[in-house]
């Protein structure tokens, strides 16, 4: 029997602890964001390998000539291809923090098993084992290959061969924040924030003020006050007129965005009228208006006119009895 229920899932899976022992919010790479990782890689080197395949035969021919022959051409690929497949995500990860052009692109990044920095002793030994057995698999690749894959399912925090020998792990370097919608701007507000003059204002500074109210009710006193006091300024440093009456800072960065949100709207709106009126078959057609339960036409008999023989039809009730 259990003396407490079991702990609801969470979102950090990868059991990475700070040396304060504060498990760390971050999350395990899976198979499928891993693959497409490799999959942008595997473009790369194809496109360095025959970049660098031209460059080392122009090479060869100006200063080997008549030596250049098959074996020769043969044994310079085959060291240009080792270099490729190794050097490449050793380099990468070595100079990017563990992440190479596919993981940068897909927000991964390699670690050690404890959360420190990937060294490049570890690197090389993924390398190694991932072109050995894994991609390409040089040893067995079909049965390397279903291996690997079952090892990654298998593996409660989806590491594969290569991780597993060189004490390696594959992380998710963004995380999952959920975009809560903007405060309102407050309505005595709305007057100044129109006057404003925003042309300093950048996407940076735009961006650390909509984290800050995105994350505001999650923030405790007073790093809460004191962080909105330093927005505010960087914020009322490049923004004028100043606000009209005193207010909490978040008001005015609330009512600041409000406003930039505003006239990026109408902007948007602008260009997509000018878009349809220079190209009208690029506008989204509207969508037809359409009656519910409509009956056609043809269905609807005219109405019988007020005839003699229509009124004969009625019957008569004879006199009024009020009158009589």
């Amino acid at each position: 029997m259990r003396a407490q229920p079991p702990p609801p899932p969470r979102w950090a899976d990868a059991g990475l602890v700070s040396g304060e022992a504060v498990e760390l919010d971050v999350r395990v790479a899976r198979l499928g964001s891993r693959v497409l990782a490799l999959l942008i890689d595997a473009v790369i080197q194809l496109v360095l390998f025959l970049l660098l395949g031209a460059v080392l035969a122009m090479v060869a021919l100006a200063l080997l000539g008549d030596f250049l022959d098959a074996a020769l051409a043969g044994a310079l690929q085959t060291v240009l291809l080792v270099l490729v497949l190794l050097g490449y995500p050793v380099m990468m990860e070595r100079f990017a923090g563990g992440r190479t052009v596919g993981k940068l692109a897909v927000g991964l990044r390699v670690v050690r098993a404890d959360g420190g920095p990937v060294g490049v002793g570890q690197s090389l030994t993924r390398a190694l084992v991932g072109v050995a057995v894994e991609w390409p698999g040089l040893v067995l690749p079909l049965l390397s290959w279903v291996a690997s894959v079952t090892v990654m399912l298998t593996d409660p925090r989806g590491r594969r061969l290569g991780d597993l020998v060189a004490g390696t792990l594959v992380v998710h370097s963004r995380g999952a924040a959920l975009w809560r919608p903007l405060p309102p701007a407050a309505p005595p507000l709305l007057a100044w924030a129109a006057t404003l003059d925003l042309t300093r204002f950048d996407d940076g500074l735009a961006l650390a003020a909509r984290q800050y109210l995105d994350r505001l009710p999650q923030l405790a006193e007073p790093d809460r006050s004191r962080l909105g006091r330093a927005l505010w300024a960087e914020v009322a440093a490049v923004t004028s007129p100043p606000p009209p009456w005193s207010a909490p800072d978040w008001v005015y960065l609330s009512a600041v965005l409000a406003e930039r949100g505003r006239r990026a709207a109408l902007r948007l709106g602008r260009a997509r009228t000018v878009t349809a009126t220079l190209w009208p078959e690029l506008a989204p057609a509207p969508a037809p208006a359409t009656v519910p339960h409509a009956v056609a036409p043809a269905a609807l008999r005219p109405a019988a006119p007020a005839t003699g023989r229509l009124r004969s039809a009625v019957p008569d009730p004879g006199p009024d009895p009020v009158r009589r």
